[in-house]
Order: C-alpha cells, then sequence, then structure tokens
C-alpha cells in the first residue's frame, strides 16, 4: 500500500500541514526540520500527486531537461548530474534527447510545459529562438548548459570554449605542428563555432592557420567525424595535428586513421574536446580539453532551483575554465 502523507506526518511526529508546506516548498522551518522530514518521505517512498500539484497551480518538484543525443557520453554524465543534483534538492527529472532537431525540442518542449514542470534546462542548440521566448513569456524559468542562448537573459553555465580551442593549439604548436585539420560540429552549434575559433586565434599569434579544405563540418555523430576524416586523410598534404571539437568525432578520426594504416600519433596527433569516458579507452587514448561535466550539472540545477525557490531575478552566466589532459593520440611532429 502506497504512503500517504498521514503516514509521513505521524512518522515524522508533525502536522500534516507541516509535511504539507515541505512539499509545496512553503512555511518557515529550520533546514533541520525540512530534512527530517523530506528523509521520511523518501524512507516511506512517499510520493505526492504531481497531477494534483498541476492542477491546483502548485509546484510539481520536476525539471525538464533537453541534450541532443543522450548517447554521447558528454550529454549522459551531464544528464546524470543533473539528475543526481535534482534528487538531491527533491526535484525528478524529465530528460528528453532531440537528436539536434527543432522539430523535436518543439514538441518536447510543449510536453514539458504541458506536464507543468517547474523549469527546464536546454543543453541542445535550438535555431528557432522564438520557441524559447515564448517559455519565457510564460515565466517557466529556463536555464542553459553547455550552449548560449544571447537573445534572453537566462542562467548560463558553460566552460570557456575559446580558451579550450586555444589551449588544443598551444600544445600541438608546443609539439611543433604546423599543419593542421578540424574536425567541427556546425557552426551554428556555439560550443563547436567557439572552439574552432579559440584554435585559429592562437595560431595566428603564430603566424599559421587553416585552410579551408582542412576544416570538415561535421555532423555529431561518430560515423560522420570517421566519414569526414577519411576526406581529410586521404589529401596530398595530409596534416600532422587534428582538432575534434568532440570525443566522439575524434574516436571516428582513429577509426578512419586505422584504417588507412596512419599511426597515432607517430603520423598524426589528434586532441579532442570534452574529456568523456570515451578519451581513455581508446588505443591510444585521446588528449583531450576536459569540461568539467559533473560540476556543470550541478551548477545549473542550483541555479534553476534558486530562481523557484528564492524568485532570483538576476540572471548568472558562469563560465568555467577547461583543462588540457595530455594522453597518449599527441607527440612531437616527424621531422
Amino acid at each position: 500500500m502506497k504512503a500517504t502523507i498521514y503516514d509521513v506526518a505521524r512518522e515524522a511526529g508533525v502536522s500534516i500541514a507541516t509535511v504539507s508546506n515541505v512539499v509545496n516548498g512553503k512555511g518557515k522551518l529550520s533546514k533541520q526540520k525540512r530534512d527530517h522530514i523530506l528523509k521520511i518521505m523518501e524512507e516511506l517512498e512517499y510520493r505526492p500527486s504531481m497531477i494534483a500539484a498541476a492542477l491546483t497551480g502548485k509546484k510539481t518538484y520536476t525539471i525538464g531537461l533537453l541534450v541532443p543525443d543522450i548517447s554521447n557520453p558528454f550529454f549522459a554524465e551531464i544528464a546524470r548530474a543533473v539528475e543526481e543534483q535534482g534528487h538531491h534538492r527533491g526535484y525528478s527529472v524529465i530528460i528528453c534527447s532531440t537528436d539536434n532537431q527543432d522539430g523535436r525540442a518543439e514538441r518536447y518542449l510543449d510536453l514539458l510545459e504541458q506536464k507543468r514542470v517547474d523549469g527546464i534546462i536546454i543543453g541542445t542548440g535550438i535555431e528557432n529562438t522564438e520557441i524559447l521566448k515564448r517559455l519565457l513569456a510564460k515565466s517557466i524559468p529556463v536555464a542553459m548548459i553547455a550552449r548560449e542562448f544571447s537573445s534572453e537573459p537566462v542562467h548560463t553555465v558553460v566552460v570557456d570554449d575559446f580558451i579550450g580551442g586555444m589551449h588544443a593549439a598551444q600544445h600541438l604548436l608546443e609539439l611543433g605542428h604546423t599543419s593542421f585539420g578540424i574536425l567541427s560540429e556546425s557552426k551554428k552549434v556555439s560550443s563547436s563555432r567557439e572552439r574552432v575559433r579559440g584554435l585559429k586565434q592562437a595560431l595566428k599569434d603564430e603566424g599559421l592557420s587553416v585552410s579551408d579544405e582542412n576544416l570538415m563540418i561535421c555532423d555529431y555523430k561518430m560515423e560522420d567525424g570517421k566519414r569526414k576524416a577519411l576526406e581529410l586523410f586521404q589529401q596530398v598534404d595530409r596534416p600532422s595535428a587534428l582538432f575534434c571539437c568532440n570525443d566522439m568525432l575524434a574516436v571516428g578520426a582513429l577509426q578512419a586513421a586505422k584504417e588507412l594504416g596512419i599511426q597515432i600519433p607517430q603520423d598524426l596527433s589528434i586532441v579532442s574536446f570534452d574529456n568523456t569516458i570515451l578519451a581513455s579507452v581508446t588505443d591510444p587514448p585521446l588528449t583531450s580539453i576536459a569540461q568539467p561535466m559533473e560540476y556543470m550539472g550541478k551548477l545549473v540545477v542550483d541555479l534553476l532551483i534558486q530562481e523557484l525557490e528564492e524568485e532570483q531575478t538576476v540572471k548568472q552566466r558562469i563560465v568555467l575554465p577547461p583543462e588540457l589532459v595530455v594522453r597518449q593520440s599527441t607527440s612531437e611532429v616527424r621531422k
């Protein structure tokens, strides 16, 4: 038999009204008492009716999370961190994978709105900004993670992608490389655009550049990374160094190199971005620009809940520093 609000009140030694206040985020309770009641609710597996809460205009203690591809280890780790922090703060998380399609993102956003989620975290690019403007017009709190939304003020947590691209270039320059290739997602993806811009700036500072033929625009999938890498590697003047805007594209490049008999890092150095679990289990392990995925997930949940519970109106944009993690996919250029 499911536990009721009466069971929680009896076990916690408080009134039904007090339990209701905890559920609805009201009342002036001490943190210790609130945490005690939440613990009792968890032990009894008490689940207040979210449908009833939505119909009465109360908080549903649910958050929506949109990611482009849950099979991408980076977004899988982001989703895990968001869900864990949400659970810690008493919120359930509904995860939606958009496959980088605006139409699917719009349908998910409509669904989340119908379910009366308290707020939405967006980690996917959405070209149709009117979708987001509509949510904000309805006072639905929105926060961005790993993506930017510049036309409207919203909470944002990102890594400094520009600096990350510079780190990648500087590492390869220190190894003596002067010929570069790039595997990038669409320029519409703000993070990839900034990573490429950072790499190009660092090369420009040294009097170098990347030719248009060596900049390959890919879908975000591993298979497309391999296909574009095969094109790049079979050019007459193959670059000695390759920068990939995420680990999945880098794995595709490794597959292409193996197929063509190109040795990594003897014949080609590769630097990837994200530093997901993929980077450490490939052969050879990838040098990668690390994003603090767990910390990013925690921060974005805390910002959203702060707005929900404290009616915080000032939007924060938090930019975290990336970190170069050197492994066996890079070495000094062959003379």
